[in-house]
């Protein structure tokens, strides 16, 4: 069952996101044996910044996690060939880059975020608090890539938003995608709680508003 709960919290701005996604049945993370270590290929990603390390990561269309838990166990393996990767970050465009990857090689893609001088604050807001479990899925609101779930729950983090309704959608690959509407009034400090349920991957396609 979901739980909605209003409870008070800090402040912390998410927006944004763009490009159409789709499914894809090609990407592996963590712990594969030494044998497929062998025919895939690894991407290795690096940033400059804190705010571009909490970015979301979609590879040919299916979102893996953000920037900076990508690595180690949950390190990037693809089958070899082309493959678009993309990186979302509140408040900045959308970074897209085509791979070849290559059987056994590992390849490291520099992320660059430029800023979106269409991202504006809202004048009145309310606040949101998410808490979920799973606290790696990405969280969409309106149809815009906001972030991970980790920087919207906890002490000191928070989601500021207009006041009136929004969609809000929770996603993660082998997980059904959670959608629910929220209604603030100017203010107005609330929660969603929920906890995703196991599923396939064709069930974690969150559709990305065009900008």
């Amino acid at each position: 069952m979901i739980k909605e709960t209003i409870m008070s919290s800090a402040q912390r701005f998410r927006v944004l996101g763009s490009l159409p996604a789709a499914i894809c049945a090609l990407l592996f993370l963590a712990g594969p044996s030494y044998t497929q270590n062998k025919v895939m290929g690894e991407i290795q990603f690096v940033s400059a910044t804190q705010v571009k390390r909490h970015s979301g990561i979609w590879v040919d269309g299916q979102y893996v996690g953000y920037l900076n838990e990508l690595k180690g166990a949950r390190k990037v393996l693809l089958l070899p060939g082309e493959h678009e990767i993309v990186v979302r970050g509140s408040g900045y465009k959308d970074f897209a880059k085509r791979v070849l990857v290559e059987p056994g090689q590992k390849q490291v893609i520099r992320i660059s975020l430029v800023k979106d001088t269409r991202v504006q604050l809202p004048t009145a807001t309310g606040e949101v608090k998410i808490e979920v479990i799973t606290n790696r899925a990405a969280v969409f609101m309106d149809g815009a890539f906001l972030g991970p779930v980790h920087d919207f729950g906890g002490t000191g983090r928070a989601l500021l938003i207009s006041p009136g309704k929004h969609q809000i959608k929770i996603a993660l690959a082998g997980y059904q995608t959670f959608e629910t509407e929220i209604n603030l009034i100017a203010n107005q400090k609330f929660t969603v709680k929920t906890n995703l349920v196991k599923g396939s991957i064709t069930q974690a396609g969150p559709q990305i508003k065009e900008q």
